[in-house]
């Protein structure tokens, strides 16, 4: 099993679940979240002043898969959320050792 994390633009979040939605991975956590990349934060200007914002809001949307499924949610991911300019986000694939429903015990994939 592997442990998606896909960190991506507010906005987006729509149109991504609805493509994850789409090829059947209907389980996912998702937090608001704030930081940056190479983009450094970004300067807005309110009321005459400059102010630099060091943290830009983002989405990080999490999702445990079978591994034969990895190639199938990376790609629904990246062609939702793509917009083709800096700060698109970043995925990241993690293993996961083990998971268990809480309700049935299940265990594995199963517990998914």
């Amino acid at each position: 099993m592997k442990k998606i994390i896909a960190v991506i633009k507010p906005f987006k979040l729509d149109e991504v679940k609805d493509a994850l939605s789409q090829i059947n991975i209907n389980g996912m956590t998702v937090s608001e979240v704030k930081g940056f990349g190479r983009q450094k934060g970004h300067k807005e200007i309110y009321r005459g002043l400059e102010y630099k914002t060091d943290f830009i809001p983002k989405i990080e949307l999490k999702v445990v898969v079978d591994d034969s499924r990895v190639e199938d949610v990376t790609k629904a991911i990246i062609d939702s959320a793509n917009t083709g300019k800096i700060g698109d986000g970043k995925i990241f694939i993690l293993p996961v050792e083990d998971a268990i429903r809480i309700r049935t015990s299940e265990t594995g994939t199963d517990a998914l």
